[in-house]
């Protein structure tokens, strides 16, 4: 009987690694067998601006130029050689862009040594823990790079059903698992969650 590749990813064990020139072809792998991730962002929305005029091959090349250049961070996590997922982290000036952004800079006092942005999981392997190890490997990433204080922007579900696409800011169960507190709404169902990393 023959096993899929699907199925074979699932059974080898996680292995968190960060996203440089050496993981960035498992990286572009996932992203190219996913369409680009939300429409060809290749997880470039907290960047920059996404607008008119900018295309996907665009995204591209400036992520795989980011990434040579040692300014974008993320935790991909593997199996094999395979990229099943990741969490993208950094400095609010290497992620500038945040959702709900009136209401952030509202409540905003100051700003966080470092975000955590966006998941993805790739189609046909969620359900399997991706998000919660690849923030489990931002977090020991971040304290690798010096700790400090960390924000998240995850989306509460807890009484309510809510499709994964809307989740690509991470599960509040995610975060709150990993030590993060709410410390104020900034959308309906949307939260600023904090916790300190002291480093490595």
């Amino acid at each position: 009987m023959s096993v899929s590749k699907t199925s074979e990813k699932m059974t080898e064990p996680l292995v968190v690694r960060a996203l440089d020139v050496d993981t960035w072809p498992a990286f572009a792998r996932l992203v190219e067998a996913n369409s680009g991730v939300w429409g060809g962002c290749w997880c470039m929305g907290f960047h920059v601006k996404l607008g008119k005029g900018r295309t996907a091959a665009d995204n591209r090349a400036e992520k795989e130029q980011r990434v040579a250049e040692g300014r974008t961070h993320a935790a991909l996590v593997l199996a094999g050689d395979d990229c099943l997922g990741w969490c993208q982290f950094g400095s609010p000036e290497e992620l500038p862009e945040v959702k709900s952004r009136r209401l952030y800079e509202k409540g905003l006092t100051v700003l966080p040594d470092w975000r955590i942005t966006c998941f993805f999981t790739g189609k046909g392997l969620r359900r399997r823990g991706v998000a919660d190890a690849a923030l489990g490997g931002a977090l020991v990433e971040i304290a690798r790079l010096g700790g400090g204080t960390v924000e998240g922007y995850p989306e509460e579900t807890d009484d309510r059903t809510v499709s994964g696409s809307f989740l690509h800011t991470g599960p509040m169960a995610a975060f709150e698992n990993h030590g993060f507190t709410r410390t104020r709404p900034i959308s309906p169902h949307r939260w600023v969650v904090t916790r300190t990393v002291d480093p490595a």
